[in-house]
């Protein structure tokens, strides 16, 4: 009974200490992060984008799909703020509701695919031999080939989908975070504590979960940042080729509809720039925090 109490007491202990050391670690990051001005403007810029993301139904004048409510292609205006498509949509309307997609398909796609290459990194850094070779070289396969290819694909082969596109994105962007991590691990592997792990009997799976992963998490965290990005500008590339799903409002399918619709040719600017400029904005935002956070993980890269 008496050991059993003590058992106890150390694993609260220990979580207890666990929690101490993350906020002292999150409470160190973000002092450099404050004082780091492109972190701290596209963490606006972000803020910005997740605000209209959140309100969307209260900011937006027209429902989503309500047609009819201009003439088709009518020039911005103090009614219509960006103008109006072919339909008679108001643009401004479609802007507000894409804010959301770009946003969900790049966080989302950006996790998994971060969640992925994270787990063949560890996996094939802490193991080596065999598996370690097997892993890098189908790591390898998918550098080899270019992504965008892979996607038209296999977004034209499983149908165009909101989660279809999600998946296509995540399987097809971890091998660089595979890459960086595991040599991450390659280098976390060696140090005296890892040993003194083995040394006691931990498992190989307690190691890479209990005493590697939150040694790579910072580099994970970083990468995802800067993965989510890539994912936007794959989501907006796909679904301007016409594979995106036609139920939903992205910036990409507004950029594909002006295209269809003739807009492009005909000089409706009104069509093209603001979902091209939100595109821009929102993945400069993830890349100036992404610079930020690589600059706290790697001390090498911080300015003096």
């Amino acid at each position: 009974m008496i050991k059993k109490y003590q058992k106890r007491t150390t694993r609260v202990s220990a979580i207890r200490d666990a929690i101490i050391d993350l906020r002292r670690t999150l409470r160190e990051y973000w002092l450099l992060f404050s004082n780091n001005m492109l972190g701290i403007t596209g963490l606006l810029m972000l803020g910005i984008f997740v605000a209209i993301a959140i309100t969307a139904p209260q900011l937006a004048p027209y429902d989503e799909w309500e047609m009819g409510v201009c003439k088709p292609f009518e020039p911005p205006s103090a009614v219509h703020l960006f103008g109006c498509d072919e339909l008679g949509r108001d643009l401004f309307t479609l802007f507000l509701y894409g804010t959301r997609v770009s946003l969900i398909v790049g966080i989302v796609a950006a996790l998994i695919s971060t969640m992925i290459g994270g787990a063949i990194g560890i996996v094939a850094g802490y193991t080596g031999g065999k598996i370690d070779s097997l892993l890098m070289r189908i790591t390898d396969t998918f550098l080899s080939i270019p992504a965008i290819v892979l996607m038209i694909i296999l977004a034209a082969l499983l149908g165009p989908s909101f989660v279809n596109i999600i998946i296509v994105i995540a399987i097809l962007t971890w091998p660089p975070i595979a890459r960086i991590v595991r040599s991450q691990v390659l280098s976390v592997k060696e140090h005296p504590y890892i040993e003194a792990a083995r040394a006691v009997g931990a498992g190989s799976l307690r190691i890479m979960t209990r005493h590697i992963l939150p040694n790579v998490m910072p580099i994970l965290f970083a990468n995802m940042i800067l993965q989510i990005s890539n994912a936007i500008i794959a989501e907006a590339a796909l679904s301007f080729l016409g594979l995106g799903d036609p139920h939903t409002t992205s910036w990409g399918m507004i950029l594909h509809y002006a295209h269809v619709s003739g807009a492009i040719a005909a000089g409706y600017w009104w069509y093209v720039i603001p979902p091209g400029l939100g595109i821009l904005f929102l993945v400069l935002s993830f890349v100036l925090i992404g610079y930020a956070l690589d600059e706290i993980v790697n001390p090498r890269l911080r300015r003096a």
